[in-house]
């Protein structure tokens, strides 16, 4: 993968990337958004609990598909309020080193149940299971 921070422009606000290039050949996989509930139907109160549980079933699907969080290239992320982004920051920059991934966090008025503050998409690129 290669990051894209084009010197015309102001540089990102935090371990993000501008724009990444996938190379051609790489498979993508793209990720629905995961909502922070563990399989036993937990759901942590904070943040931060909620953005593990994120990143883990999303470390799961790509899993599958045989790659792992160093192939995400893109990350949306949303929280329903300002008080949220730094414990979402926080596991967010915990996981990822550069180059880093493209990266989104916007906030929303809520999700299917008032107890979710954080839900998280991703796009992978990698080489084909058994390539």
């Amino acid at each position: 993968m290669k990051p894209l921070s084009p010197a015309a422009i102001a540089p990102p606000f935090a371990p993000y990337s501008h724009g990444i290039a996938v190379p051609s050949g790489q498979q993508l996989v793209f990720c629905s958004g995961q909502l922070g509930i563990d399989a036993d139907g937990n759901v942590p109160a904070d943040s931060a609990g909620q953005a593990r549980i994120c990143f883990g079933n999303v470390a799961a699907i790509l899993a599958e598909a045989g790659l792992g969080l160093e192939h995400v290239v893109r990350i949306n992320a949303f929280v329903t309020g300002r008080e949220h982004m730094a414990g979402y920051m926080d596991v967010r920059n915990s996981l990822f080193s550069a180059p880093y991934p493209a990266s989104t966090l916007m906030i929303v008025g809520g999700f299917t149940r008032p107890e979710f503050v954080v839900e998280i998409e991703v796009v992978a690129a990698g080489p084909e299971q058994g390539a």
